[in-house]
Order: C-alpha cells, then sequence, then structure tokens
C-alpha cells in the first residue's frame, strides 16, 4: 500500500502573489493545484499491512514543534514521465526540521517500509507537460518572478493512504519563543516603562 506523511502548509490559491504568478504562465497550459497545498515528509512505496506505523509517528511528532519556514523562492524539476512541476521552497530549512524528517524516514523504513525518493523540499503549485518548452525556460520564467518571502508556522500533520483515508493526523504546537514572539509583536510599550 501506497502511503504518504505530509505536513500542510497554509497558503491560498487566490494569494495575490499566486494570481500573480498564474498570470506570468497564463500562456502555457498549467494544471494549478487548487487546495490541500502540503511539503511530503515521506512517500512510502509500499507499506506493509501488518505494520502499525502510529507509534512511529507519535513517537516523532508528540514532541515535536512547528517548524517555522520561510519561503522565499519558485522552483521547477522534471519527472520521470516528462511532466514538470512548479513549486514553493525555501532557501533556508531548519536544521531541527531536517533532523525530524530523516529520524522519521529512517523509523519507517527499519520498520518495513520501502521508502524509493529522497525527500526534496517543495510545494507544489502547478503541474505542466508540454514537450515544447525546456526545463531551462520554465526555471528562467520561475526565477524571474519576484517571490515574496511568505513565513510561516507548520502545525497540520498527516499520514494518508495514497489517495485514500487519513490515518494518522496531528497538529504541533507553536515553540514557546515564537508564541512569545507573536503576542509581543503586536502589543503596544506599556506605559508604565
Amino acid at each position: 500500500m501506497k502511503t504518504y506523511l505530509e505536513i500542510k502548509v497554509p497558503i491560498k490559491y487566490d494569494d495575490a502573489w499566486f494570481e500573480e504568478l498564474r498570470g506570468r504562465f497564463s500562456n502555457l497550459h498549467v494544471r494549478w493545484q487548487k487546495d490541500f497545498y502540503h511539503i511530503t515528509l515521506v512517500f512510502v512505496n509500499d507499506t506493509p499491512k501488518h505494520i502499525d506505523l502510529c507509534p512511529i509517528l507519535k513517537k516523532h511528532f508528540d514532541t515535536a514543534l512547528a517548524p517555522e519556514l520561510t519561503f522565499d523562492h519558485l522552483g521547477v524539476f522534471e519527472v520521470c514521465s516528462g511532466m514538470h512541476i512548479i513549486h514553493l521552497t525555501t532557501s533556508e530549512v531548519p536544521e531541527r526540521f531536517l533532523t525530524l524528517i530523516e529520524s522519521v524516514r529512517a523509523d519507517m523504513k527499519a520498520a518495513g517500509c520501502v521508502i524509493l525518493s529522497d525527500f526534496l523540499m517543495h510545494v507544489t503549485l502547478g503541474r505542466l507537460r508540454d514537450y515544447n518548452i525546456q526545463l531551462s525556460e520554465l526555471r528562467s520564467l520561475a526565477d524571474s518572478f519576484p517571490m515574496p518571502p511568505l513565513s510561516m508556522a507548520l502545525t497540520d500533520v498527516d499520514y494518508r493512504e495514497f489517495r485514500g483515508k487519513t490515518i494518522y493526523e496531528t497538529q504541533l504546537p507553536y515553540a514557546l519563543s515564537d508564541v512569545f514572539d507573536k503576542k509581543t509583536a503586536n502589543c503596544s510599550e506599556s506605559p508604565h516603562n
């Protein structure tokens, strides 16, 4: 059974930057993703039916804090089928987040899961199958887009069957410093100072 472990990314199809991006690619037949934006942490090619992975996921995510990422770059890559994936990414991934991903992947492999692909930090925005356009042209178009930095905490984790039901889900808490920074950033200076 194929399964995915994903963390949701709270962007919206009608965000101004995304509307502008679609306008830049309007002369191409891109199939834009309209919802469920996420980062695939693990794509499991084969999950043994007799193994319950929930204890592994709980072990890692019950103590994990929501990673704060700043998405600041657009990219394009090509998959084996020739399809181009237009995606959002970040130029800096927090070490704590990468360590979490590597640990989860290692434990899932040790439990008997077949994982054939490496982790690739990206949020799919659109897909394009056009054999008349070169990958370098698409990358140039993506690179020319003035991507505004989008900082956000990622809290929602979902483990599900391929095109199927959710097996495990959780919400990661914010780091205490993140909560403090968000609360104090909106407070005016105390009149007692």
